[in-house]
């Protein structure tokens, strides 16, 4: 706030503070401050867990055949082989499970967004926010009741997807309903006036210019799930070998080679931990950075 004060020599701009505008800036400072120490303090534990992953594992992955051999053969005590089958298994579990959560994802956001309304949206709203807070061991108790013990299925990683499914659906959902809202109406209005079907409007304009937040969405979906134990523990058995056959036979993935080599006193099994969870954290940092260059490249090209 400024006030002119008369002089000899002309008129003066003499800055004059507001009290409340004084104590704006008091509070805004003591909340950059807060914020600012609470994200410190939060990072601490969040380096301390990445250095000490990094100091025990990294001499484990980048050891020869650490990223393309298998533990067959391999003796508890012998740090031999590598965890080209855990990962293997890690990624066509995470795959098969986008494959099925992805389309049912994006369908019930289209809906939500662009045809429900009434009591059915709230309701579909309501079972999306239940999905997100189930726990990962309740979708595999899920999943081993109905798959498993009631319909006669043998354990497989074709099971295992569908545990990861009930948990990557909501995160898939959200985030593509947050993307289609974000798409302007006017376009919309735009496509309708020129005679286009609702139908056509969706495919051919709001997903394309949406798909990019979509993807971004989708990864960081498969970052939450691929490191999830429970599924693995319940619904397939561990295997030293690769198994290619997704819908029957043990198959092995990183968190269950983590938890069967805790069991293994030797040194060898300490290593195999440290190196798979190494292994684990650099496969989810790349998802991240490459949902971060999408987001990235598809805002500097809009």
């Amino acid at each position: 706030m400024t006030a002119t004060v008369g002089s000899l020599d002309g008129p003066v701009k003499a800055e004059v503070f507001h009290p409340l505008s004084l104590r704006r800036r008091i509070t805004n400072g003591v909340a950059t401050v807060f914020f600012l120490g609470s994200f410190l303090v939060a990072l601490v534990p969040l380096a301390w867990v990445l250095s000490v992953v990094v100091m025990r594992g990294w001499w484990a992955v980048t050891r020869s055949g650490w990223w393309t051999h298998s533990l067959r053969g391999v003796l508890p005590e012998q740090f031999a082989g590598g965890v080209y089958h855990a990962i293997y298994g890690t990624v066509v579990q995470a795959g098969a499970a986008t494959l099925l959560s992805v389309p049912l994802g994006l369908m019930t956001a289209v809906f939500l967004v662009e045809y429900g309304s009434g009591r059915l949206v709230r309701l579909t709203t309501f079972m999306v926010d239940v999905l997100a807070g189930v726990p990962s061991i309740v979708a595999a108790l899920f999943v081993f009741s109905l798959w498993i013990a009631t319909l006669g299925f043998p354990q497989s990683s074709l099971a295992v997807s569908f545990a990861l499914v009930l948990l990557m659906l909501p995160v898939v959902v959200r985030s593509a309903e947050e993307m289609l809202r974000l798409v302007p109406d006017d376009l919309r209005e735009a496509s309708y006036a020129l005679g286009v079907s609702k139908w056509k409007t969706i495919l051919r304009i709001v997903f394309p210019i949406a798909m990019p937040g979509i993807v971004s969405g989708v990864l960081l979906a498969v970052a939450r799930v691929i490191g999830e134990t429970a599924p693995v523990l319940v619904l397939v058995g561990y295997s030293r070998s690769i198994n290619l056959d997704i819908f029957n036979g043990n198959m092995a993935s990183l968190p269950l080679l983590i938890y069967t080599e805790l069991t293994n006193p030797e040194h060898a099994g300490f290593l195999r931990i440290w190196g798979a969870a190494l292994s684990l954290i650099i496969i989810v940092a790349l998802l991240n950075v490459v949902a971060g260059l999408t987001r990235f490249l598809a805002t500097r090209r809009g």
